[in-house]
């Protein structure tokens, strides 16, 4: 498991920026508190696969997709935490959008989701020790 500690918002788009652009897997497992990073992170993310769009974090829509420039892929970016079973994580169609090679696929709150996850998947567990300090550890999907 690698970690890293940023300091501000830049840094950790920054990383995962980087991440985007050597890609590990499809999945990525987004863990942490509220207010950890997790749409910070998922922004630089997006930054990395060439995607302009604002991304925001679909909370109250659980779902976004976002074309990947020059490419046949999809990023999708699910957001579990108003979810409260496994049930409603399933009608999602999760399992659908994970299975397509195609997607790129990002979850806040994937802790929700285990159930679904592939075994190939980055997990990044983000915690904030500061006020704009995070820690992230990361363990790398084998692929």
């Amino acid at each position: 498991m690698k970690q890293f500690k940023t300091y501000n918002f830049y840094q950790t788009q920054n990383l995962a920026k980087k991440m985007a652009q050597r890609p590990k897997g499809n999945v990525y497992a987004l863990v942490g508190e509220l207010g950890s990073g997790k749409t910070t992170f998922a922004q630089g993310f997006a930054q990395g696969l060439g995607i302009k769009d604002k991304i925001l974090s679909p909370t109250f829509i659980l779902i976004r997709q976002h074309p990947i420039p020059k490419s046949s892929k999809t990023l999708y970016h699910l957001d579990l935490y108003r979810m409260d079973n496994t049930e409603q994580i399933k009608q999602l169609g999760i399992e659908e959008i994970i299975s397509d090679p195609d997607n790129i696929v990002l979850i806040e709150w994937a802790e929700k989701a285990k159930k679904f996850l592939p075994q190939n998947i980055t997990w990044i567990f983000l915690k904030s020790i500061g006020q704009y300090i995070r820690e992230l550890k990361i363990k790398e999907a084998h692929s």
